[in-house]
């Protein structure tokens, strides 16, 4: 057996290299305080862990490959991805891949990157509102095939897992393509589009939401849709457009969700849209996989462990969102600045201020509300 170190761990290698193994986790740890809510509620500090993960992922051979991670962040354990695989080339510059399992969506930009390399305390409104009831998760099969300048996927899914089998799971399936038209060492152009389609069980039939929009920790402070039930199925779809310029990124996101209700009564539909950007204050480039077209973990050029400064990166965004054809329905939106400062490429620092606004019709916090959230975050992935 030979052993190699990546990302603070070993990988495995069996001696004649078929048999390659390795663990991986992460654990990110947050606190978060709101203030400047006319409701008392609302103005509190919390702790949380974003995520606090283990798992393993290896392969036999060039062809066969597995992964598989568990969740610990709300003291109970929740299997999260869980999938083998088969890849292979179809020709030079053209391959493809097929995982089955418990599979994470590939949807939108921020929707496909990992809750370990998003480059705010939490995703877009679009990654959180515009989705699948069933959530990020759902069990199926995913073929993918990649290009030189982009990839597509199409995911065909059920539930997520789950200990029901009394009942027939809800069906989704899920398409993603993005392309870089545009692309070179120093800067990409990214174009995307998405879609969605799902028919839910007979008893996945609630449809109330209640959305981020200033901070996860925070449960009080939601954009919220109010009771509502007799769900049949949800049609969502969504674009993306941006890239970057050595180490300057911008990301604009949009999409639309329309439930069908049961009765005949007019669709519930939720529409956001967000747009994002960063700089790089010490020269890194941004971690855009071009593979994937999401982000990744950044490759930085002066990590401090070897004496240098790590990767300092100012970001911003502006999201909205709009439950607003519902009676009981309710809008937000959301400004954030932040300042991200990576030791090396699996360790990061993160800290956010948000000035938020919400006006729900239903709930505890109805009315017109404004405030400030101020979000911190450490973060190791391996």
């Amino acid at each position: 057996m030979t052993t190699e170190w990546g990302a603070g761990l070993p990988v495995f290698h069996s001696a004649d290299g078929v048999y390659t193994f390795k663990p991986r986790g992460r654990i990110l740890t947050d606190v978060s305080s709101s203030f400047g809510s006319k409701y008392d509620g609302r103005n509190i500090t919390t702790t949380g862990m974003r995520a606090l993960r283990l798992g393993l992922e290896g392969g036999v051979g060039t062809h066969f490959f597995y992964q598989f991670e568990s969740d610990f962040s709300e003291n109970e354990v929740d299997v999260v991805t869980a999938f083998v695989g088969w890849r292979n080339k179809i020709k030079p510059g053209l391959d493809y891949d097929v995982r089955a399992g418990h599979l994470f969506n590939d949807r939108g930009f921020e929707g496909s990157t990992g809750s370990d390399s998003t480059p705010f305390l939490e995703r877009t409104t679009v990654a959180t509102a515009i989705i699948p009831q069933r959530g990020f998760y759902g069990i199926g099969v995913m073929p993918r095939i990649f290009w030189k300048t982009g990839h597509a996927s199409v995911t065909i899914t059920g539930d997520r897992i789950d200990g029901t089998q009394t009942v027939g799971d809800s069906r989704t399936v899920l398409g993603r393509a993005h392309w870089n038209p545009i692309k070179s060492d120093t800067g990409v152009l990214h174009i995307g589009a998405w879609g969605f389609d799902e028919s839910l069980s007979s008893v996945a039939g609630t449809l109330t939401r209640n959305t981020v929009i200033g901070g996860r920790f925070n449960g009080a402070l939601r954009v919220s849709t109010g009771p509502l039930i007799g769900g049949t199925g949800t049609t969502g779809y969504g674009v993306e457009l941006g890239g970057y310029r050595g180490p300057l990124w911008v990301m604009g996101e949009a999409g639309r969700r329309n439930a069908r209700l049961d009765g005949g009564r007019p669709d519930f539909v939720s529409k956001a849209w967000s747009v994002s950007g960063g700089l790089f204050l010490t020269g890194d480039l941004p971690p855009y996989n071009p593979r994937l077209g999401s982000f990744g973990q950044p490759k930085v050029l002066k990590p401090t462990f070897d004496g240098g400064v790590g990767a300092i990166e100012l970001t911003a965004r502006y999201e909205s969102l709009d439950f607003d054809n519902l009676l009981t329905g309710g809008d937000g939106w959301a400004a954030t600045v932040g300042v991200n400062w990576y030791l090396n490429s699996f360790t990061r620092f993160q800290v956010n201020a948000i000035q938020w606004n919400t006006d729900n019709r239903a709930g505890d916090y109805v009315g017109n509300d404004s405030g400030q959230t101020v979000s911190a975050r450490v973060g190791v992935t391996f």
